[in-house]
């Protein structure tokens, strides 16, 4: 048995440039991995064939991208060995925090390191760019500067400021499909990336916070138009009391950051208290990662 924690993200900023010729949106994106984690328990069976076990039932098939990672590295390297994937899901599904594709990116690092296969770094970042855009991140994590439709990653030495030190992440009683997100883009919602670039050189700088201006998700404006349950929410979180708010990735989770812990607390009080799905969270660096593993 092998047993490996599978972590979330969320975007910092997302400046989406606009649209590809091969379909895909050319993003800059700048994301923080957190403490908030699915757990994942690999086992070898003694027949050929890879199974999942998640406690979300809908996620127990060969969809799994868990799965799809299996199935890539025993396609590589002509493997026949079968494996049983448990999966116990924290994690929202289909909610803007990268569940999916961090368990992606984990299962692959797990069986490198497991099974002892010689994959380089630019083999892992070739097949986790094949099955999602956010796959490759989960292979660093930390906070990274991810860009194209999000494969190429340039990882960050920085540390968050003191005002972001606790995460508040709320989830709307929804789910959002990122295709559907992206296909109601219009050219009005296409940035320059300019807010990405001006969080880097804050972060570089080392100053106390991040400007709100640069606290930038392009995909925001849309997501509150299309979907009420997220707009409540966004004003709601306000009202609790949270310094601002934004959203990750294409949604429906919406992040706020705090320098307290006891104010962070009675915000998430508050939400919990009006039925919505809360977590109080951290940013958390790789090695932070692979301490507690």
């Amino acid at each position: 048995m092998y047993f490996v924690r599978s972590y979330a993200k969320i975007n910092l900023t997302l400046d989406v440039l606009g649209r590809r010729s091969d379909g895909y949106h050319e993003l800059i994106t700048v994301m923080q991995m957190v403490d908030l984690y699915d757990t994942i328990c690999l086992t070898t069976n003694e027949e050929t064939s890879v199974r999942v076990i998640c406690t979300r039932s809908e996620l127990s098939n060969d969809d799994n991208l868990a799965v799809r990672a299996v199935q890539a590295i025993r396609q590589r390297f002509n493997l026949t060995q079968g494996l049983d994937i448990e999966l116990h899901k924290r994690i929202p599904v289909a909610a803007g925090l990268g569940g999916g594709s961090g368990n992606a990116a984990t299962v692959l690092l797990a069986l490198r390191d497991w099974w002892k296969l010689p994959l380089s770094t630019t083999d892992l970042q070739t097949m986790a760019a094949s099955l999602g855009s956010d796959v490759p991140f989960f292979l660093t994590g930390g906070l990274a500067l991810c860009e194209g439709r999000g494969e190429r990653i340039t990882p960050l030495a920085y540390s968050l400021p003191a005002s972001m030190r606790w995460i508040i992440l709320v989830k709307p009683a929804i789910s959002v499909s990122t295709a559907a997100v992206f296909r109601n883009l219009t050219a009005q919602d296409y940035s320059d990336g300019r807010a990405s670039r001006s969080a880097l050189a804050v972060l570089a700088e080392g100053r106390d916070q991040l400007p709100l201006e640069d606290l930038h998700n392009s995909l925001e404006h849309s997501v509150l138009q299309q979907y009420p349950q997220v707009a409540q929410a966004h004003k709601d979180m306000l009202h609790a009391g949270a310094p601002y708010v934004r959203l990750s990735g294409s949604g429906p989770t919406l992040f706020s950051t705090f320098s307290s812990l006891s104010q962070a607390a009675q915000v998430q009080r508050q939400l919990h208290a009006l039925g919505y799905e809360v977590y109080l969270t951290h940013a958390i660096s790789p090695d932070f990662a692979k301490d507690v593993e």
